[in-house]
């Protein structure tokens, strides 16, 4: 199964597709200048690319982090992004009511790890008949994706993502198991990786949340190198001052290199 967005297709035999952006939008203007930034990464090198940034972190270890700016605020900008570099993009949502609101401007409707078996809000984002992308969350099995494929499919709409994130191994730690990747590659639809979420140590610093900044590149080129579809990847011009996730975004002066290298990953794979 091939997922369209606009002039590309994600998919088995269809190039590596990148989703990238900041954890949170941090500022109207930040967030305009990273995207243009990504945009002239990925566009000389032909590579299909999201744009992704969260209008509301509703999942923040500590009541006093930073969340975002509120969806209405959060849209606003990602339609402005969208219409000034021509990129499409991305968001997650957290309630059912808030779906159409969002399908107004998002190209992808993304469903949260932690909800990834909230059937209303599930339901909800499928009949919008806009591409879905469900984290799997880090408490499922990846053939438990199953069930939420359904969910989706049962709508009628075909427009399904599945990411992997990691799954939960002891006390404030995740894992990556690459047999996930092809596992849920097998329920027919296309399988992204999330590299920067992957690595993260989940309340491993008490009120935030730690990370292995170190690990986002050796396991982004493994996934590849598993045959996913596609990247997610949160980045950052000075992690260390994000807002959001500071220990687990990719520099952006590191992205460049990552992509080259698993370009060329994917190219060695696609030929399987």
């Amino acid at each position: 199964m091939k997922i369209k967005i606009r002039d590309f297709s994600i998919g088995r035999g269809y190039p590596l597709v990148f989703i990238a952006g900041p954890c949170v939008i941090e500022s109207h203007e930040g967030c305009l200048q990273l995207a243009e930034k990504l945009k002239a990464i990925f566009q000389p090198r032909k590579i299909p690319f999201v744009f992704k940034a969260s209008f509301d972190k509703a999942n923040r270890t500590s009541v006093h982090s930073y969340r975002g700016p509120g969806i209405k605020e959060g849209m606003k900008i990602l339609a402005d992004i969208k219409r000034r570099l021509d990129v499409p993009v991305l968001s997650d949502v957290h309630d059912a009511e808030d779906v159409p609101f969002i399908a107004e401007t998002l190209d992808i409707i993304q469903i949260p790890a932690f909800l990834c078996r909230q059937t209303d809000l599930i339901l909800a984002a499928a009949r919008t008949d806009k591409p879905v992308n469900v984290k799997k969350g880090q408490f499922l099995a990846p053939w438990d994706m199953k069930s939420v494929v359904e969910k989706i499919r049962s709508t009628g709409n075909e427009q399904i993502l599945l990411t992997e994130r990691g799954a939960s191994f002891g006390y404030n730690n995740l894992v990556s198991d690459m047999r996930s990747l092809v596992i849920m590659r097998e329920l027919g639809y296309p399988v992204i990786y999330d590299a920067t979420h992957s690595i993260q140590l989940p309340g491993g610093q008490g009120n935030v949340s730690g990370g292995e900044r170190k690990m986002i590149m050796p396991l982004a080129r493994a996934a590849v190198a598993a045959g996913c579809d596609g990247l997610f990847l949160e980045v950052h011009e000075n992690p260390e001052q994000a807002l959001s996730d500071a220990a687990t975004m990719l520099p952006l002066n590191n992205l460049p290199c990552l992509v080259d290298q698993v370009l060329e990953i994917h190219r060695i794979v696609s030929c399987e």
